[in-house]
């Protein structure tokens, strides 16, 4: 492959030994110091301000699985977490959301020719200028011979192998976890994230793969009024290169300042979205953030970028959704039972059905114990922070258990919340919860529509056990 400059941008480099970065994850015991010697709490904000803007920058340059992950954490909001060392990382790690250096249009053009052939003679135009452009590829815009409008995304190259040879490092993505989060002042269990988090990481780097959850994900939600997914187009995807129809729509920005009952409408069909798909299929969309949307006048929505996807295996989505329901229903006995199913809760655990009703009452408030319907605030965002994380040992978060197949949950949890918080929405979110499990009507119209294309599509119930044959 020819080369047009001396280092183009796209291709992967590193800034700094990997080693030097774990070494670097003491920085709890740098700040305990700072503040020891100086006893000026200001050291400490600037410390992690500075430490903040010197990784953003080593991710931002490695395209690698460090860079990945640091878009994840940044869709956290730092501020909930109430100890102030958080938010520096937040802010600085959400540029890499969209300050990502683009790729030369030359190597733009070397990868499509290299993963598809002759097939690049289907494209009648192609933008080299990227509309988007993240973590381990970019997106163009194209336009088929067909006349079909598209959106391109082109993998960075060498990055499939930079993030291999980081998972590769079983204590990386750990210990970068381990790093921020002590900043914040909490203690998850990094370890079986980091695995759930490599699993899917791997998964991404194929766009083959990502194809095919489109494709399933587009014949799950066929025919549906108000969610749309996008089509791949196979004869014009690859490994490195992946075509799918174009999502026309606003994107967040552009919709933030729409008629308030709309931005509720679009809450509630992303709502219905994230918990529809584990309820009538078995399928999790693990990176629910807002550049993953295109919003409509009519309401409905478009969805992006289905990489990071995990699959449920039946008996545990079933036990999730009857752990759930039990909870929401004030079962606890049986809340409890239900958490030990899925692998929350084992034998050892010293929680009591006392202390776990607590917990989920603190949890589900705003469908529990809130008067209907409920308007989202950063006050929710920060109660929901502090029930999933909690630098208080003896918490009953801290006393759970992380059962792989769940690890991506809380964070799509907290993504939703960050969703209905930006659009300052109001939602009867006890009864989409009731609807989505099949125990009661729907109380809007948006949950009218979408019973009646359950009901139409003759789709499995939440409570229902589904065939994965």
């Amino acid at each position: 492959m020819q080369r047009h400059d001396p280092l183009p941008r796209g291709r992967i480099r590193r800034t700094m030994p990997l080693a030097g970065f774990t070494a670097r994850a003491a920085g709890g015991r740098v700040v305990a110091g700072l503040r020891e010697r100086t006893g000026d709490a200001g050291a400490v904000e600037r410390f992690h301000e500075r430490t903040a803007e010197r990784y953003t920058e080593l991710l931002g340059h490695s395209k690698g699985v460090l860079m990945k992950v640091g878009q994840m954490m940044s869709l956290v909001d730092g501020d909930a977490f109430g100890t102030g060392g958080f938010a520096p990382y937040q802010k600085a790690l959400s540029r890499l959301r969209r300050d990502a250096p683009p790729m030369d249009p030359a190597l733009v053009h070397e990868v499509l020719a290299a993963e598809l052939g002759d097939a690049v003679t289907l494209f009648e135009e192609f933008d080299d200028e990227p509309m988007a452009a993240a973590s381990i590829g970019q997106v163009h815009r194209g336009v088929l011979r067909d006349g079909r409008e598209v959106a391109v995304k082109i993998q960075y190259p060498g990055v499939a192998q930079a993030i291999r040879d980081d998972l590769a490092n079983s204590e990386l993505l750990a210990t970068f976890m381990r790093f921020v989060s002590s900043a914040a002042g909490v203690v998850p269990d990094t370890r079986v994230i980091a695995r759930e988090a490599a699993a899917r990481l791997a998964e991404e780097l194929d766009y083959r793969h990502e194809a095919r959850m489109i494709a399933r994900f587009g014949e799950l939600y066929r025919g549906h009024p108000l969610i749309h997914i996008p089509e791949a187009v196979a004869e014009v995807s690859g490994e490195r290169v992946l075509t799918m129809t174009m999502l026309h729509g606003m994107d967040w920005a552009q919709a933030q300042p729409a008629d308030q009952d709309l931005k509720n409408t679009w809450t509630e069909v992303i709502a219905r979205f994230v918990h529809g798909n584990f309820r009538h299929a078995n399928l999790v969309h693990a990176d629910p953030h807002p550049g993953n949307y295109r919003f409509n006048a009519d309401g409905s929505v478009g969805f992006l970028d289905f990489g990071c996807v995990k699959v449920l295996p039946e008996q545990a989505r079933h036990d999730w959704v009857l752990m759930n329901r039990a909870a929401l229903d004030g079962r606890f006995d049986d809340c409890r039972a239900h958490m030990q199913g899925v692998g929350f809760v084992d034998d050892d655990t010293d929680l009591s059905t006392g202390e776990i009703h607590r917990w989920w009452d603190v949890l589900l408030l705003e469908l529990t114990g809130a008067p209907q319907p409920v308007t989202y605030t950063s006050e929710s965002t920060a109660r929901l922070m502090n029930s999933l994380f909690s630098v208080d040992a003896r918490s009953p978060v801290n006393r759970l258990r992380v059962p792989e197949d769940f690890a991506f949950f809380p964070r799509v949890q907290l993504s939703l919340n960050h969703v209905a918080v930006g659009m300052r929405a109001t939602l009867f979110v006890r009864a989409l919860m009731d609807d989505l499990d099949g125990v009661a009507e729907p109380v809007t119209d948006v949950g009218r529509l979408h019973r009646a294309w359950v009901r139409e599509r003759g789709l499995p119930a939440a409570l229902d056990r589904h065939d994965q044959s």
